[in-house]
Parts: C-alpha cells; sequence; structure tokens
C-alpha cells in the first residue's frame, strides 16, 4: 500500500486548527452561495497582471508518510517588488466583530498556499494577505503580513505533525483492513438456499457499477448475504465505504451482528451506528448551545483527540460504544456520530443521511461517492419515506402566532402579509380540499423575505417559535427548488387553519437524483413485489440488475387458509362476528401463539369487544396507540415457545408488529390478516392514483394496491423465520381470490384453503 497521504489545504488546517463550540441556534443557508459571489467580486478587481484561483502543489516527508498536498489559492497579486498571496473569507457579522487579526485558521490556510508558491519560486520572503467581506454591506476589512521562507516551513512542518497522527492511524487501519478481508471467509459452515444467488448478485453489481433491485424472501439471510460481498469488494480496492440502510432500529441491530460476526472471524473493519439526536441527547431538551449544553461547548477543541482515541480502541462504534467515548470526551454524542460517519468503513443510519437534501452527509465529495456502495433494507418502506422527504408544507396558523408574539417588529409585518395571503387563497378557494396549478411568486418573494428578517432577528436573540418557523420556511423553500410534473401543490382547510403542501407523489427521480454519483445501490426486501412497480417507483433505471429469489422454506412448513368474508368498510359490523367464529375455530383445531392484524385500530377495537365478549378465558394483548419502548418489548415478551394456554395478540396491519420482529419457533404459531391491507380512501391517495392514471399506469394499484398487498406480505412474513418453524397463516377477505391480489401472494402461500382441521 502507498504510503502517500493526498489532502486538500483547507482540510489539513482545519483538522489542526479545529475549535470552539457547537451552535445550532442560526445557521443562514446562504453562505456558500454568497462566498461564491463574494469571491468573483474581489477577484474581478485584480490588475491584469494579478492571477485567481491558482492551482498549488507540494509534497512533504514526514516518518514513513508522504504528504501530497494541494489546493487553489483565491488570489496571487503582484504589486512591484511584492507577492502577494490572497485568501478572501465572506462574513455574515459586522466587520467589528472580527478577531483584532483575523482568524488563525484562515491565516494558516494563506499561509501554506504562501509556502507551496514561494517553495516553488524559490522566494526569500512572500506577503500573505486576508481579506474579509461582508455579505450584506460589502464593506471590506485587509490583515496583511510578511513571511520568511523559513518561518513558513516550520509553520508548514507543524501542519503536517499536526495531522501525522490521525493519518499513520488511517494509514495502519486500512493496511490491516484490506488484508482481513482478503482472508474473510463467509461466517457461516454453508449457504442457506438462494444465499449464494443473492451474494454474487450483489457483487457483481458493484463490479459492473450498477444497481440492484433484489426480492430476496424471510429466513434467506439477507444482512449478511448483502454485506459479506461489499466487505469482499472493499478487500479488493473496489470500494472504500459502505452505508447500510435502514428504517427501523431491529434491522440495525441485525447489520450490528452481522459485522461482529465477520469480525469473530478475523476482519478488521471500523462500523459506527447514527442514532437520531433526540434518542442520544444526553441533555433533557435537544437545546445545541453551547452556554445550555456541556457536550456542545467547546465540542471542536476536544474532537480530534475524541475521534482518535475511539478509532484506536474500537472496531464496531454502536450507541453504548459511542455514549461511553462521548462521555469520556465530553463531545454531543449525534455530532461525535456524524464526524465519526466520516471515518468510518461502514455506517448504519437511517435512509435520510443518503437520500433526505434537508439532512444528508453533504461532506461526502464526488470522488469518494465514486468508492461507495449503498445498501438500501426493507427498501419497500422508501417509497413512503421518500414522498415525506421531498414533500414540505406550511399552516397559516404559524405565522398567525408570530404576528400576535411579535407586534411592532419586522417579524410582525411579514407575518401578517403572508397571513393575508393564506385568508385570500381560503376566501377563492371554497371546497375543503383543492389543488393550485402552480405556486403563487409572491408567496414565494414573502416567504424569502421573512427568512431575510428572521435572519437578522435570530443572530441577535434566541427564539424558539421563530427559529422553527424559520426552518420550515427553509425546507418549504428547498422543496420548491425539486417542483416538477411529480408533484402536486394543494390546500387542505381545517376549522380557521389553512395547510398548504407541495406534495411528491412520485419520488422516483428525486431519490435518483439524490442517490446519484455512487458506485452502486442495492435495494432489497421481502416483499418487492412487483418487482416493476418498485424499481419504477424507487428511481431504478433500465440498465438496473434485478433479482427474484424463491423463499428457501419448504411449502409443508405452512398451511395458508382463505376465508372468503367482506371486510370492506361497509360490511364490517355484517361479517364481525364470523371473523370472531373464525377466530375460534382456529384457536379450538390448533391453539397456540398468534398474531392477528387489523387494517386499523378501530376495526381491530370492534372485533376485539366482540371476541371477548364471546370468549373471556383466551389470553389476549392488545396494540395500542403510542407504546413505549418498554410496552413493546413486553408485547413481544408474552409470546414464549411451548405455552400451555393459546394467547391472542390483536395488532395493526403496517404497525410496529407486522415488520421487522422476530418470534422464532414456537414463539408463533400463527399469523391471521383481517382485509387486503389498502390504505384508507384519501385525498392524497386519489391524487397518486389520477397520477399514475395518467402516466398510462394502473393508478389504482400504485396508489391502493401495491402499498395494501406490502403489508400483508410482511405481516405474514413474521411466521415461518427459520428451517425448522412450523404455521399457520388465515387470509380473512374475499378480494385474496381475486386475480389482482392472488397474484401478488408468494407461491408458498398459494397451495390450499380448506378448513382447520390439522393435517
Amino acid at each position: 500500500m502507498s504510503n502517500d497521504v493526498h489532502i486538500s489545504v483547507r482540510t489539513l488546517v482545519e483538522y489542526v486548527y479545529q475549535g470552539g463550540s457547537i451552535d445550532s441556534r442560526f445557521l443562514s443557508q446562504s453562505t456558500l452561495v454568497e462566498g461564491t459571489r463574494i469571491h468573483q467580486k474581489i477577484q474581478k478587481t485584480y490588475q491584469e497582471t494579478d492571477q485567481k484561483e491558482v492551482y498549488l502543489r507540494t509534497e512533504i516527508p514526514f516518518q514513513p508518510l508522504l504528504f501530497v498536498i494541494d489546493g487553489r489559492c483565491d488570489g496571487l497579486l503582484f504589486r512591484d517588488d511584492e507577492i502577494i498571496i490572497d485568501e478572501i473569507k465572506s462574513f455574515s457579522q459586522p466587520l467589528d466583530q472580527l478577531p483584532e487579526e483575523g482568524y488563525p485558521v484562515h491565516w494558516a490556510q494563506a499561509k501554506m498556499y504562501a509556502y507551496m508558491y514561494s517553495r516553488d519560486h524559490e522566494l526569500a520572503d512572500i506577503t500573505v494577505q486576508l481579506t474579509y467581506v461582508h455579505v450584506e454591506t460589502d464593506a471590506k476589512q485587509y490583515y496583511k503580513k510578511k513571511f520568511t521562507y523559513s518561518e513558513l516551513e516550520g509553520f508548514a512542518a507543524e501542519m503536517v505533525q499536526g495531522y501525522a497522527p490521525y493519518a499513520l492511524l488511517r494509514k495502519e487501519h486500512l493496511q490491516n483492513r484490506n488484508e482481513s478481508i482478503k482472508e474473510l471467509i463467509f461466517p457461516f459452515e454453508t449457504y442457506r438456499a438462494g444465499q449464494r444467488k443473492l451474494a454474487g448478485a450483489v457483487y457483481k453489481t458493484i463490479q459492473d457499477e450498477k444497481n440492484l433491485f433484489a426480492m430476496a424472501p424471510t429466513g434467506i439471510g439477507k444482512t449478511i448475504s448483502t454485506l459479506f460481498p461489499v466487505v469482499k469488494a472493499m478487500g479488493e480496492g473496489l470500494l472504500n465505504r459502505l452505508f447500510y440502510l435502514t428504517a427501523k432500529t431491529i434491522t440495525r441491530t441485525t447489520a450490528e451482528e452481522a459485522f461482529e460476526r465477520m469480525r469473530a472471524g478475523g476482519l478488521c473493519l471500523h462500523t459506527i451506528t447514527i442514532t437520531a439526536k433526540d434518542k442520544v441527547c444526553f441533555k433533557d431538551e435537544t437545546i445545541c448551545q453551547k452556554d445550555y449544553c456541556e457536550y456542545a461547548n467547546g465540542y471542536y477543541d476536544r474532537i480530534n483527540e475524541a475521534i482518535l482515541d475511539i478509532l484506536r480502541h474500537e472496531n464496531g462504534i454502536t450507541r453504548e460504544v459511542l455514549e461511553k467515548y462521548a462521555h469520556k470526551h465530553k463531545v454531543c454524542p449525534f455530532e461525535f456520530s456524524i464526524d465519526l460517519a466520516y471515518e468510518a468503513d461502514a455506517v448504519i443510519c437511517d435512509y435520510n443521511y443518503i437520500f433526505d437534501p434537508r439532512v444528508s452527509l453533504k461532506r461526502l465529495f464526488e470522488e469518494q461517492k465514486k468508492s461507495t456502495a449503498v445498501l438500501i433494507d426493507e427498501s419497500h418502506n422508501l417509497v413512503d419515506r421518500g414522498r415525506d422527504m421531498f414533500s414540505a408544507s406550511l399552516n397559516k396558523r404559524t405565522f398567525l402566532q408570530l404576528k400576535r408574539d411579535y407586534k411592532g417588529t419586522a417579524v410582525f409585518q411579514l407575518a401578517a402579509n403572508i397571513n393575508a395571503w393564506f385568508i385570500a387563497l381560503i376566501k377563492t378557494s371554497p371546497e375543503q380540499n383543492f389543488v393550485l396549478e402552480e405556486l403563487d411568486n409572491s408567496l414565494q418573494l414573502l416567504l424569502f423575505e421573512f427568512v431575510e428578517t428572521a435572519e437578522a432577528v435570530l443572530k441577535k436573540e434566541a427564539s424558539p417559535d421563530l427559529l422553527e418557523a424559520y426552518f420550515k420556511v427553509k425546507n418549504f423553500l428547498k422543496i420548491v427548488e425539486l417542483l416538477d410534473d411529480s408533484y402536486v401543490i394543494y390546500g387542505e382547510k381545517e376549522k380557521n387553519d389553512l395547510h398548504l403542501k407541495l406534495f411528491c407523489m412520485n419520488p422516483a427521480n428525486s431519490l435518483q437524483k439524490m442517490g446519484k454519483g455512487y458506485r452502486s445501490k442495492v435495494f432489497f426486501s421481502a416483499t418487492l413485489s412487483p418487482l416493476p412497480y418498485y424499481q419504477d417507483i424507487l428511481g431504478g433505471k433500465e440498465d438496473d440488475y434485478h433479482l427474484s429469489l424463491p423463499s428457501p422454506f419448504s411449502s409443508e412448513q405452512i398451511d395458508v387458509f382463505i376465508k372468503s368474508l367482506s371486510t370492506r368498510y361497509r360490511d364490517r359490523e355484517r361479517t364481525k362476528d364470523e371473523i370472531v367464529s373464525n377466530l375460534r375455530a382456529l384457536l379450538q383445531s390448533r391453539p397456540g401463539n398468534y398474531l392477528i392484524f387489523f387494517p386499523s385500530y378501530q376495526y381491530l377495537i370492534t372485533v376485539y369487544d366482540q371476541f371477548k365478549q364471546e370468549d373471556d378465558e383466551t389470553k389476549t394483548l392488545i396494540q395500542t396507540t403510542g407504546m413505549t419502548e418498554e410496552e413493546r418489548e413486553a408485547f413481544l415478551e408474552a409470546f414464549q415457545p411451548n405455552q400451555k394456554e393459546t394467547l391472542l395478540g390483536f395488532a395493526v396491519l403496517g404497525g410496529i408488529f407486522s415488520e421487522g420482529i422476530d418470534l422464532v419457533g414456537d414463539r408463533l404459531n400463527g399469523v391471521v390478516v383481517v382485509g387486503v391491507g389498502l390504505p384508507q380512501l384519501c385525498f392524497e391517495r386519489d391524487l397518486i392514483k389520477d397520477y399514475f392514471n395518467e402516466q398510462g399506469k394502473n393508478g389504482y394499484n400504485y396508489a391502493y394496491v401495491y402499498p395494501g398487498m406490502n403489508k400483508v406480505l410482511q405481516a405474514g412474513g413474521r411466521l415461518i423465520r427459520s428451517e425448522k418453524d412450523h404455521g399457520t397463516i388465515v387470509l380473512i377477505d374475499d378480494r385474496f381470490l381475486q386475480k389482482t391480489y392472488y397474484q401478488l401472494l408468494p407461491t408458498e402461500w398459494k397451495h390450499g384453503d380448506g378448513s382447520y382441521a390439522s393435517k
């Protein structure tokens, strides 16, 4: 392995000079655009002999390493006998708040460029200039210093020495990682049915720089079958990093366990699990300000040492490990995990860190993406999650409240104007729900003004309500930039309020854009059916690879019964007695532990009450709304093997117990699904239906049937989790026998319906 360390000037000096506190009270998001504008404006004032954006490169040996450092200095100025390196920095605070001689990190950046230029041109000395420009007023502040070559050479050596501990650690780790991967063997004695095929498809996908859509039924061992080939590709030099994306805590744990199993086989690999900020925060309230949180105060003074410490001593950085080191070094655990995401070989996190334009890991450069693979677990969930990520809304009441709270200020006037815009829209739209042809330009102008005004206020004072409104408006305006024909803009009245939404009906284009640049993406799930639908709506391309594997389990392991009853809303009262009769007959002939799933909580309660009236002896559990983590665990803990009495758990289809839970063996003997899982008829779903109809596709299937049946398949998938499991699935709805629905059932579910008598 080469001992070269390629690093930019900016990355080098920011690492060595990193310092200060986290303060999320207010961060203007327009600084990058403003910075570019200001750079160009200053560079236009340069003389003809001056140069701008000058590329510089140098090599500095240090111990076994050779540092290859490069970057572009903003300006190279020639004044009489003086040569000046100009470093331009935009500044949003008043110029009188600048430090007396400018910021040390800015001097460091300019001095590195000065060293590189003077070394190349054998200069005895050179002048360094910092040019600070205020973003609003264009007022300027200049600082100039002359340095000898000897001073700059010593300074450059200090910079390299400051970065060297991390560089040495990283080089040693990469060597150990790649050697360990070459020796790594599959961490199970044998491959399960379908496992080798899935692993081979994933490896080929990465090798060919393609994307893969894989439907891999429960029991194949999807996690290890996708992770193992990606890790092997890393050892072959095809990849340098992988992301394992999942929406649920339990599947994150499964990924962590898969990595641990490979580590037990000799793998040396750094993994980090990112947990949501509000869950991992050490404080009572998530207020990221130095005067409230000791973990935010001075965070950047301590973070380099914290990263070196944890990477030297840990490979699998789970939430518990992260929290231990965060306490030790007194750093914010969430920001610590984000910083580690740029250092680790593998990142386990939620979908939004890659796909959400408002949350994504933005410090990943295009070159890094080219050597990164993204694995999207349970990717059927990304359809609705994608719609949420790329949609945004505003409420009239937000601005009415600000109008009341900010009387006599600039915020008051803007909030009043936006509130008045909403009132005018209410008056011109008599329907409760209505669609707008386009977004009114006058609203956009008001929102831009609101952002500027709120920024000015938030720089001076902390206001939670104003800050929340500010971010809502910023998010809204960000989504405005994405508007195309896959969106609809609609209003929804609710009493005295009006909800305005930019609704993304088809997330395909946006998911494709956010996922652009990565070497490969692998979308996989047990219920990616029908595959063409998911490939279409998740932003797949014609040349993507796809794989559909049969279940590894025998049809003899499962008895399936379809009961031809109507569970349509209008028939529910009429058929509830028959559903209860079916349940009682099932439990009598096949006692054991059962989960019964309903399409809504209201329907669940109706049947539950009827069941308890007729049978108050059978032990029952019921999923309630807003269950705590402890209540969920207690619900699942009740499902124990070899119990003498029957247990019936009532749960909601598509809820917390219908996906991602493992009740192996006799912990679960059967699953009953009431209804075909169709989402409730609503304005948004009908918009989706109409949109896809206009695209020449079956809009009703896209909006209702496919999402509904996915919930059915997920619920039924809770039953057979291993080669030794046996059980019963009962599907209660006459529509299961209709072609549209029946053809979506797995092959092993289609072999029977009849009486509950044991075979």
